[in-house]
Formats: structure tokens, sequence, C-alpha cells
């Protein structure tokens, strides 16, 4: 175990990360280079290895966090290495984009701060592909079974290596001309290089895993789903929530207001060597960017490195105390007042919180050409979000991004009706607790990720990519030995939720 009185002696320190001026020079991580072991031994012997250890509770993985809290605190990173992979596929990725519920669980919140769980993560991941213990895991045996994979994010990744290792054929098809989903296009390389990405695609790779990009399953002049189903013994749907929420107010088609989505997917091929510039740009403009979320707040990032004049995030809500709420106690994940590295960028140029809080959009104004110049927004009441008079105000707009989050799967494209999919009351696609598709017409077809949950947490997509092929390979074997960290209709911690245990 750790030191018993190390959470009395010593005081939580983060990691930092590089300074404000330097990162925005350039698309490298916030934390490249940084010295880490000895910090992330000292912060991990804070762990206090409690009889329940209730950052189980807020982690869908079932991370073995005090194990392996326990080997980083001597330094015995193999070990640690080891226990990180025992319940999670992608723990590099977890490490850099998760936000870490398993922090607000943790039994120190209730009167100090907590363990700083998802440094020690980064750091074991990292450590050990640099002393190369990232290594292909091929199965010892082949059932004889094929597995299609449809959708190539953190769930379907998960899924596949998952029913490869069982000893499955399996086959992940993406519509887009790179793997990876929203973590290759939708997460911004500064905060996630997309060279850990590639080096887990290899490991699939060489375990067996086979990849078809360009795969647009039931779109126009896409392959068949259906014809795809009739060769395979068994299909994972994994396509992600890609329906955008929109805005309808008087001038959203001025040009220049665009999904976020469709910005940051542009930023990204920029790095990706694509193209030598974007399509659509923060350089040199003001930029509005509507939406307070994660999303949000990464193209608030972008739009600092592209060299955006100025940069205003609205946010619908208002602002988050700093305490807990009398609703949320612990170890609920409570919504209380953060800050990103991204916010913590434009406060370091602008000298305050890019964020403005419990407002909302009225309409967008445009110029002679038809293209947007300045946003109407208003303040809105707290609980029903109703215009506050007398508070209007105009901001000059550029460019406008619309970061408002998802809606379920696309609804364009005939990959649910190829498949017999139903939607269920929430926009997904229906499933039952087993992650199979129901309605009675695709047997065989399993839901995972947000394509069935719904918006939601890198580690709940790789969670569920887990589970679902726990259920594949029941389905096809009759039993299994693959760890089902959750159900299909599980949901995060909350005050009025029901807890749900994995198998610790």
């Amino acid at each position: 175990m750790t030191d018993p009185f190390g959470f009395l002696r010593i005081p939580r320190e983060s990691i930092p990360a590089r300074p404000v001026e330097e990162r925005l020079g350039d698309w490298r991580e916030v934390y490249a280079g940084q010295a880490l072991l000895p910090l992330v031994s000292r912060q991990a012997d804070r762990c206090m290895d409690c009889g329940i250890p209730f950052c189980h509770t807020g982690c869908p993985l079932g991370n073995l966090i005090p194990e392996w809290n326990a080997f980083a605190a001597r330094a015995d990173w193999r070990a640690a290495y080891e226990r990180l992979h025992a319940t999670n596929n992608f723990p590099e990725v977890t490490g850099r984009l998760c936000p870490a519920p398993c922090e607000d669980a943790c039994v120190l919140t209730i009167n100090a701060d907590p363990v700083t769980i998802k440094n020690v993560e980064q750091t074991v991941a990292d450590e050990g592909l640099r002393r190369g213990w990232l290594t292909p895991r091929p199965p010892e045996r082949t059932s004889g079974r094929t597995v299609a994979v449809i959708g190539s994010g953190p769930a379907g990744l998960a899924a596949a290596q998952q029913l490869t290792r069982a000893g499955h054929s399996v086959t992940v098809h993406e519509r887009s001309d790179r793997l990876g989903g929203l973590l290759r296009y939708g997460i911004p390389e500064f905060k996630m290089e997309k060279a850990h990405l590639d080096r887990r695609i290899e490991q699939m790779r060489a375990e067996g895993t086979v990849f078809v990009t360009g795969a647009d399953l039931g779109g126009a002049g896409g392959p068949d789903a259906a014809e795809l189903r009739g060769r395979s013994d068994a299909v994972v749907v994994a396509v992600g929530a890609g329906e955008r929420r929109e805005l309808p107010v008087p001038g959203r088609a001025l040009h220049g207001i665009h999904q976020a989505m469709e910005y940051l997917t542009c930023a990204n091929r920029v790095q990706e060597g694509d193209c030598a510039a974007s399509p659509v740009t923060a350089e040199g403009r003001h930029v509005v960017i509507v939406g307070g979320g994660d999303t949000g707040s990464d193209c608030l990032g972008t739009a600092l490195r592209q060299g955006a004049l100025s940069v205003v995030q609205l946010d619908i809500n208002p602002e988050p105390g700093t305490d807990r709420a009398d609703g949320e106690p612990w170890p609920v994940y409570p919504k209380v007042y953060r800050i990103s590295h991204a916010h913590e960028e434009a406060r370091g140029r602008g000298g305050r919180d890019p964020r403005l809080f419990s407002s909302a959009t009225l309409h967008f104004e445009g110029d002679a050409a038809g293209r947007v110049r300045a946003l109407r927004l208003t303040a809105v009441e707290p609980l029903e979000r109703r215009p506050v008079e007398g508070t209007d105000r105009v901001l000059p707009a550029g460019l406008v991004l619309l970061a408002l989050g998802f809606a379920g799967p696309e609804r364009a494209g005939g990959l649910g009706e190829q498949l017999g999919l139903d939607l269920d009351e929430r926009g997904n696609f229906a499933r039952d607790a087993a992650f199979a598709a129901t309605g009675g017409r695709a047997p065989g077809v399993f839901v995972a990720g947000d394509a069935g949950r719904g918006q939601s947490l890198v580690v709940w997509a790789i969670a569920e990519g887990r589970a679902a092929a726990a259920a594949v390979d029941r389905h096809l074997t009759g039993s299994t030995c693959l760890p089902a960290p959750v159900a299909a209709h599980d949901r995060p911690l909350t005050a009025l939720g029901r807890l749900r245990y994995g198998p610790y």
C-alpha cells in the first residue's frame, strides 16, 4: 500500500502545464516535455488505499486506481502499467481527455483535495510507452467467427480490440479517410497528439484487427449495411452521436457561421498535413463560440492558436459556484466552476475568463456581402432561461462557432434502416441491457457507445466498447471471459441516480 500518512503530509500538486505564451505558439500538448515521474510518485503516495475505494464509483471502467497508485508510489512502473491495462484499453487517451470523475469521488474530496488520479494515469501510460511495453497481444487461437465493427471511435476501437483478443476475426469499417472518429478529427492536437492514437491502431493491426476506411455504410453510394450483416456473424454499431444541435435564430444562414465539428475537423486536417491552411479559420477575426461545454473549449484553444483577434464563449447556464451544491453531495461529479487549459490561455492573453454565463443568442447580423458581422445576445433567467429585459448587447463576430452538443446518431443515411435499427425516446439506437439492438429485426447486431447512450465521455465510450464486446462474445460462443464493466442503461453516478458497481 501507499504511505498511510501520505494524505496528511503531502499536499495536492498537479502537473504544471507549459507557460501560456509558449503553448499558444505551437500545437503540441500542454504538458509536452515535462519531467513527471518524481512528482507523480509523490502524489500517488497520497492515495489512502481506502477500504471502500469510492473512486471506482466515479469510473465506469472500474479502473484499479488504488492498486496502480501504490505501484506508482514505489516507482514500480511496469506493475502500474499492467494494472492500468487490466481495465482500460487506452489509458493514454483517458489520461488526457477524461474530466476525471474519479477524482471528485475520491474519499479525500470530502474535506481536502483529491489524489491527482488523472496525472498518475497519463504518466504511467506514457512511461510504459517510453520503455517499449506497448506490444501486441494477439489471440492464442481463433474462433472462426467474424465480427464487423462500424465506427472507429473509442467505443468501436475498444470493442474491436477485445473481440480480436478473444480470437474472433474483426474488421473495423470507418467512413472517414483516417481512423479514430472524434479522437482523430474532434480532439485538437494540443489536447492529444495523434501519434498516441496511431500507435494504438498499429498495435491493433499487429494483433489481427483489420481496418477499412472510406466505408460509409448506409450512405449514398456506400456499402450496404444489410449485406455486411449477412456475411458477418455479428455487427457492432459504434458510429457515435453525430447529429449536431442547431441554433434556429434569425441570421443563421449568414456566411461565417459554422458547426464546431466542421471547424475542428478542418483544423485537425491541417495538423495531419492534408492542407496548408484551414478553409474555416479564426485568424484576424472576432470569434464567438455558442456553447459552454468541452467542444466549445476545444474551439477556444484552436481559435487562440490560429490568431483570433478576440474570442468570447457563450454559456446559457448560470456561472457555477466553486463549492458543491447541496443537491450534488460527494461522491457525485458536481457542476462547479472549472477552468480548462483553453480558458487559462484566454485569461493569460486577455486577462479575463472568456465565458459569458446566462447568455443566449437572439439573432445574427450580417454585412452587405451576406457575411456575419455581429451577434446580438441577451441575459437569461437561470431556471426558465427567459430573456431578461434591458440586457441586450451586441458582440462583433467575424466567425461564429456552434458548439451546442449532439442529439444522437446522424439521421441522414440508411444505416439504421438497412440494419433494422429502432430509435429510443431520446433519438439513439434502441438496445437492451446487453447492448443487443432491439425491435426484433436486427438479430446479431449490437450498439455501443454514444450511438446508443447519447453524447457522453470518452471513458464511458471505452467502457461500453468493452461491455459490448463481452455481449458479442457470449452471443457467438455461449459464454465469455471478457469483462463487462457497465450495462447499456447504466448512467453516471448522480445524487438521484442508482449506484452501479462493475467487476472490481
